[in-house]
C-alpha cells in the first residue's frame, strides 16, 4: 500500500512538473524588490497557452490586480501591486486553468538601501567595449548556445573580452584617475555574427555568458564602489537584435513596427523639433529601423513601455548600478523615454542617464537636455546629453588647420552657446568614443594635438568620458570599419607583446601620452573649481585660446597655444580682468612655477593650465 502511495505521488509530481514546463517557459522580470517608489510590478509570462489562465497569489502586500491577454495566446501579463508593508519572500503566484493549476516562486528582494551615487562634473568616465578591452577568463570565449564563437583574427569577429577582464584592471583604472567606468552593452547577443559590440540585444535580462553572468556583473560594481569608482551601463530601447528570443513568437503584432518590406529609419531626429516636419518624415524616423538585424520596438504600445521600463529598474536595484548611458536616445517614442527617466528619477533620486544624441547643433542638442523649455511644450527629464557639438570642435581646433585662431574660435563659438543648456555642467563631453574615428587619428597622430584636446576637455565645462586606449593614443580609422576603432587593450590578452598596465613593450610616445592623462586626471580629481567653478573665455587671437575656471577660493587659468612652430608671449593686462590680484602661479602640466604673470611665453602646440596664486 505504502508502495502503491509512493507511485501514486511520484507520478503526481512528474505530471506537474512536465506541466510547468510546458506551460510556463519564462517570466520576465525573473524578480522585484521591496521598498519601491511605484508598488506596480507587471509580469510577462510566457508559455504554450498560458493566456487562457487566471492568476492569483496570498503573498502578503503582494496583490494581482489586473491580467492582460493580447493576440498571442502564448503571453500573458500579470499586473501585481506591491505595496510598501511587503518584505522580502518568496510570492507564490497560482496558475488556474478550470480543474488544472500550477504554482510559480517568483523572488521578491530587498532593494540596495542609500541615495543613488550618480554622476557628475567632478567625474571622469572610461568608456570601454567588453569585448574588446581585456580577456580575464578564456574558458567563457565560447559557450555552448552562443551562435558565434570566438575569432580573434576578424576585426568584427568576438574576441573574448569579459567581465572578468574589466574587473582585473580596476587598480589601473582607478590609478589613471577616471571615477567610473561605462560598458559598452554586455546584454546577451545571441546573433549569428559581428555582435560583440552589444546592441543587439537578444536577451533583457541576461549578461551575454561569453562576458560573464548577471552576478559577476554585479560583483564587478562592487568592486568598483570599495575602489570609489562607478559603473555606467549602457542600455538601448529602440531596438532588439533579429534572433532575440521574442523575434520567434511575438508578444503581439503590434510589438515591433513592421513594414511589408525592410523599412530604414531616415535618422533624422531633427523631425521631432522641426516644426514644419512632415508627418510622413516623423513616423519614418520613429519607425523605421536602425539596421536589418535591429527590429524597432514599439514604444508606443503601453506593455512594450512598461517591459522597458522595468528592465532598467531591475538592474539599477539588482545591481547597485551608478547610471545608465542609453543609446539612440531621440529613435524611440520621445513622450514615452520622458516618462522612462522620470520614473527612473522617481525611484532613484540622483541617478545618472545620459542619452546619446548625435548631433553638432547646440540647438539640437539641448532640446533634449534636462529642464529646457521648449516651445513645442516637450520636457525630456533627461539628466545629461553627450555632447557631440563639442567633441567636434576640438577636432577643428586641434587638426592642425592652416588658420589656427579659425581653428580654436570653433571652441570659442561652442560654448559660447551654452545659454541654449539649463545646465551645461551635466553635458557629457569627449573627444571620441566607439562610434568614430579615434582623436589621435582624426588629428593626424600628433601627441601635441592629443595633450591639447584633453587639456581642454579636462578643464572646461561639463563630464568628462575618455575611450579606452585613448591615454596611450591609440589609433582606429572609421572608413576602414569600425572593428579597427575596437582594438584590443594591450596586455588585456596573455600573448599581447606590449601591457599597458605592466609597462611592457610602450612607445616613447605611448609612455608619454599615459604620464600625461594620469597626470591631468589625477590632479583634476581634487579641483572643485574646474568641477564647479564658473568659466570665462576671450576671443582667440593670434592661435591663442585662454580661458579661465574660478570660484570664491581659487582660480585656474588654461592656456592653449595651437601655432606650429611659434611661441607666444602672454600678456596679463589682456585678461586682467581675471587677473587681478593675481602675481605667480604654477603650471599643472609642468610643475614649472610662473614667478612674473605680467608676461610670460607659452611654446607652440602647447597647453598651459595654471594654478594663480
Amino acid at each position: 500500500m505504502n508502495r502503491l502511495k509512493l507511485s501514486v505521488t511520484a507520478l503526481l509530481l512528474l505530471s506537474l512538473l512536465q506541466l510547468k514546463g510546458q506551460v510556463i517557459e519564462r517570466i520576465d522580470p525573473p524578480s522585484w524588490f521591496t521598498g519601491m517608489h511605484d508598488g506596480a510590478l507587471q509580469l510577462m509570462v510566457y508559455g504554450k497557452d498560458i493566456g487562457d489562465w487566471e492568476v492569483k497569489t496570498d503573498y502578503p502586500g503582494a496583490e494581482v490586480k489586473t491580467l492582460v491577454r493580447t493576440d498571442n495566446p502564448n503571453y500573458l501579463f500579470v499586473n501585481l501591486n506591491i505595496s510598501s508593508e511587503a518584505l522580502p519572500g518568496t510570492v507564490r503566484l497560482t496558475f488556474i486553468n478550470g480543474k488544472k493549476s500550477m504554482t510559480h516562486d517568483y523572488p521578491l528582494c530587498e532593494r540596495p538601501s542609500g541615495p543613488a551615487r550618480g554622476f557628475n562634473s567632478s567625474d571622469v568616465i572610461y568608456l570601454l567595449m567588453p569585448d574588446r578591452f581585456a580577456n580575464g577568463d578564456p574558458s567563457n570565449d565560447n559557450v555552448p548556445g552562443m551562435t558565434e564563437q570566438l575569432n580573434r583574427s576578424h576585426p568584427g569577429g568576438r574576441h573574448g573580452g569579459d567581465l572578468k577582464g574589466i574587473s582585473d584592471h580596476l587598480d589601473y583604472l582607478h590609478d589613471l584617475g577616471v571615477t567610473g567606468i561605462w560598458l559598452n552593452p554586455f546584454l546577451e547577443n545571441n546573433q549569428e555574427r559581428y555582435s560583440y559590440h552589444g546592441y543587439s540585444t537578444t536577451d533583457f535580462y541576461r549578461s551575454d555568458p561569453r562576458y560573464g553572468s548577471n552576478d559577476e556583473f554585479k560583483q564587478l560594481v562592487s568592486e568598483a564602489h570599495k575602489k570609489g569608482m562607478k559603473v555606467v551601463m549602457d542600455m538601448i530601447f529602440n531596438h532588439i537584435g533579429s534572433f532575440h528570443w521574442w523575434m520567434k513568437d511575438l508578444p503581439s503584432n503590434d510589438w515591433i513596427h513592421q513594414f511589408e518590406k525592410f523599412t530604414r529609419t531616415n535618422y533624422r531626429a531633427s523631425t521631432y523639433m522641426d516644426p514644419y516636419a512632415a508627418g510622413s518624415d516623423i513616423m519614418l524616423m520613429e519607425k523605421g529601423w536602425f539596421d536589418i538585424t535591429m527590429p524597432d520596438l514599439n514604444q508606443s504600445n503601453p506593455l512594450v513601455e512598461t517591459y522597458l521600463i522595468q528592465t532598467s529598474l531591475w538592474w539599477i536595484a539588482y545591481s547597485d548600478l551608478d547610471g545608465i548611458r542609453m543609446d539612440t536616445y531621440p529613435y524611440p517614442e520621445p513622450e514615452m523615454m520622458a516618462r522612462w527617466a522620470k520614473r527612473v528619477e522617481e525611484e532613484f533620486p540622483g541617478f545618472f542617464i545620459v542619452g546619446e544624441v548625435w548631433y553638432d547643433s547646440p540647438s539640437q542638442i539641448s532640446y533634449w537636455a534636462l529642464n529646457k523649455k521648449n516651445s513645442d511644450g516637450y520636457r525630456s527629464y533627461l539628466p545629461s546629453v553627450t555632447d557631440f557639438p563639442v567633441c567636434f570642435a576640438t577636432h577643428r581646433a586641434f587638426e592642425g588647420n592652416d588658420n589656427p585662431t579659425e581653428g580654436l574660435s570653433k571652441l570659442y563659438d561652442v560654448l559660447s552657446q551654452d545659454f541654449l543648456y539649463p545646465e551645461p555642467l551635466r553635458n557629457v563631453i569627449f573627444l571620441d568614443n566607439h562610434d568614430m574615428t579615434r582623436y589621435y587619428t582624426q588629428t593626424g597622430t600628433s601627441l601635441e594635438a592629443y595633450k591639447l584636446g584633453l587639456s581642454f576637455i579636462m578643464t572646461t565645462r561639463g563630464i568628462p568620458q575618455i575611450y579606452y586606449g585613448t591615454e596611450i593614443v591609440m589609433e582606429g580609422d572609421k572608413s576602414s570599419g569600425d572593428g579597427y576603432l575596437r582594438e584590443e587593450f594591450p596586455g588585456g590578452w596573455a600573448d599581447h607583446e606590449k601591457n599597458v598596465v605592466a609597462g611592457k613593450n610602450l612607445t616613447g610616445t605611448e609612455k608619454e601620452a599615459l604620464d600625461f592623462t594620469r597626470n591631468i586626471l589625477n590632479w583634476r580629481k581634487q579641483k572643485e573649481v574646474i568641477h564647479t567653478g564658473r568659466m570665462k573665455h576671450y576671443i582667440p587671437q593670434d592661435g591663442i585660446y585662454v580661458f579661465f575656471r574660478y570660484n570664491d577660493d581659487e582660480s585656474v587659468m588654461v592656456i592653449l597655444n595651437t601655432n606650429a612652430k611659434e611661441s607666444r608671449t602672454v600678456r596679463k593686462e589682456k585678461y586682467i580682468e581675471s587677473m587681478a590680484g593675481f602675481t605667480r602661479g604654477v603650471d599643472v602640466i609642468t610643475g614649472q612655477a610662473i614667478e612674473d604673470l605680467t608676461s610670460f611665453k607659452i611654446k607652440p602646440q602647447t597647453a598651459m593650465i595654471i594654478e594663480l596664486k
